[in-house]
């Protein structure tokens, strides 16, 4: 495996104030200092990017937004662009999240522009795919996470899949108290990594960082970052409290006395 830095994240969704966001950052800050050996990341809600850009920076994390549009401008009324986010600060955008895909009615082909649009951007897209419980029970798992991939990412050259970020994130285990187990999360990590080889290479692939996310919570995190495919995590209700999520940060693999 390469040396890339673990990246925890933060998806807050339609949570906090600009008051409370910047609380949090503050808190956050106090309880894990700024670890060398991995990233955070905070993606709050649009209004309040430019208050929590301040504090992150003065912190060591990273911004991004939890959604946008694909076009730099134009008449879309509630939208935000790329160009909008990456003057707010941003450096990440989510896309493709299942409540996007499965409320919003977003689709493969939406992500791929959206990926597309964040690269020309220079900020770095973060991929979200997964399947449903029905589709989990009708043994599509692997079909639905390949057919995202392929069509999320079917516009990225290969000079830049390397910064790449995908998040497997399995929709019956996002806000269910559900998670998937640390071998079927490593199961299906290992297939997306396999997938990005086919389509790049090998030493590519390694580079990309692959998070899960399905409710993720303190007391799974240490056994979901052992496994050896994922290189983070996507975390959304257990971010909403820095005393969570800092336990989240600084996670412990079982064994690792380093």
């Amino acid at each position: 495996m390469s040396s890339k830095k673990t990246l925890i994240a933060a998806n807050w969704k339609m949570h906090k104030t600009v008051e409370e966001a910047v609380a949090f950052v503050g808190e956050l800050r106090d309880a894990v200092g700024s670890p060398d050996d991995r990233e955070v990341l905070l993606t709050p809600p649009f209004t309040a990017l430019w208050a929590v850009r301040v504090a992150v920076s003065e912190a060591g994390f990273s911004l991004g937004a939890q959604n946008c549009h694909w076009e730099p401008q134009g008449a879309f009324t509630g939208e935000i662009s790329p160009p909008m986010l990456k003057d707010v600060g941003c450096g990440y955008v989510l896309v493709g999240h299942s409540e996007r895909r499965h409320i919003f009615g977003e689709t493969d082909a939406m992500a791929q522009k959206k990926v597309a649009a964040v690269f020309r951007e220079g900020m770095t897209p973060v991929l979200c795919i997964g399947e449903t419980l029905e589709e989990r029970e009708a043994g599509k798992t692997f079909d639905v996470v390949a057919r995202q991939l392929q069509e999320g990412l079917g516009a990225v050259s290969k000079s830049d899949f390397p910064r790449v970020v995908v998040a497997y994130e399995p929709v019956w285990a996002i806000g269910t108290g559900k998670t998937a187990t640390p071998a079927q999360a490593q199961e299906v990590h290992a297939f997306i990594r396999e997938r990005l080889a086919s389509h790049t290479d090998k030493s590519v692939a390694n580079e990309v960082r692959i998070l899960y996310g399905g409710s993720v919570k303190p007391d799974n995190v240490d056994r979901l970052m052992a496994e050896p495919d994922i290189d983070g995590l996507l975390v959304g209700g257990a971010s909403l409290k820095a005393s969570s999520f800092s336990r989240i940060v600084r996670y412990q693999i079982p064994g690792d006395v380093t």
